[in-house]
């Protein structure tokens, strides 16, 4: 079996683009904790359309969807689920909720992961809910000729309550560290578990609220505002292509973790950054057309009505569309598509 040592992070170097990532996080945290402080009533809705978001995009990537507003009932737990999909999405909701409710007092172990993963499942009553996977399992790419090709082997049915043993056991020594940086090593936990793809479905979503738990156990709360799901849905292509690199040699310790770290430092780096913009528009006294103005002004190239809504949670449906008209009809924006494929750009 692979061996696993997350203390030796302490001692690696690392290139400029890494430390320049973990900086610029670090100053957006300390930002962020100053809106927590000064503005705590302006933060509940932010929190609300996120845990939609991210209901919605982490199950979507793995091809789990419903509606819109089936989504939005469900995670308000207005509605009950319909159909399978809706179950996986139901006992999503769950495990954020319980993450978001509970994560100072949830340790990563073993048997903590197991029983999110049954919460997740606990709806479809199937038998290996809450088990570590009993047959090999792959990670297969499909291409658009229509064949298949294998292009990871996770870690053996027989090897798999070890290693994930081993990879919490590591990760627990080494945040308990000083020295060691958490930005770091929650990355390479998350790399290694989907490398050992412990369970016989469910692994990528239990990555992502993983990443949840261990980034706000360290502190690291954007994900509770500014869906870290969504940003990974939207650079869906950019996440495998830098897991493959990242698996490559995994089996012979041989592989490099630093692509995916990259990825997701810059995927939380965004996230931040989104949050302070968003910050500016939230509790604004600004008028509709002027909040939607400025939230526009945020955004470079195109952009959706369903972007300005996001940015702007203190405005109804109603209020947003009036505005874009207005900065259409007024030449500020410029408006292309119809329907669902409709996207805008600025002017000038």
């Amino acid at each position: 079996m692979r061996e696993f040592s997350y203390t030796a992070l302490k001692h690696q170097k690392w290139d400029l683009e890494i430390v320049s990532l973990i900086a610029a996080i670090y100053r957006e945290q300390g930002r962020q904790e100053l809106y927590l402080k000064q503005r705590p009533q302006d933060l509940q809705r932010l929190i609300e359309i996120a845990k939609v978001q991210s209901t919605e995009s982490s199950n979507a990537i793995e091809g789990i969807v419903t509606s819109s507003t089936r989504i939005r009932q469900l995670v308000n737990e207005k509605t009950t689920p319909r159909n399978r999909s809706e179950m996986e999405i139901a006992g999503y909701r769950d495990v954020l909720n319980l993450i978001h409710e509970n994560f100072e007092v949830i340790p990563l172990s073993k048997n903590y992961l197991l029983q999110m993963h049954k919460i997740m499942y606990r709806q479809l009553n199937v038998s290996w809910a809450g088990k570590t996977k009993n047959v090999q399992n792959y990670i297969v790419s499909a291409y658009r000729d229509g064949h298949k090709e294998t292009i990871f082997t996770p870690t053996a049915p027989y090897e798999t309550p070890e290693a994930l043993e081993k990879i919490c056991s590591e990760y627990n020594k080494a945040v308990s560290l000083e020295g060691i940086e958490p930005l770091l090593v929650i990355p390479v936990f998350i790399h290694d578990f989907l490398c050992i793809h412990p369970f016989n479905d469910g692994n990528g979503r239990m990555s992502r609220l993983l990443t949840a738990l261990l980034l706000y156990r360290e502190y690291f709360y954007v994900g509770r505002y500014i869906s870290l799901e969504a940003r990974i849905a939207k650079s869906k292509e950019q996440y495998y292509s830098t897991l493959r690199q990242s698996q490559e040699g995994w089996h012979e310790g041989r592989d490099d973790p630093l692509p995916f770290i990259k990825y997701l430092l810059g995927t939380i780096l965004d996230a931040y950054r989104d949050f302070a913009d968003r910050m500016e528009l939230v509790g604004s006294k600004k008028s509709a057309l002027q909040t939607v103005r400025q939230a526009a002004e945020f955004k470079l190239g195109y952009f959706t009505k369903q972007d300005i809504i996001e940015l702007c949670p203190s405005l109804s449906l109603s209020s947003v569309e009036g505005a874009l008209r207005e900065l259409t009809a007024a030449g500020f924006l410029q408006r292309e598509g119809r329907g669902r494929s409709t996207r805008y750009f600025r002017q000038g």
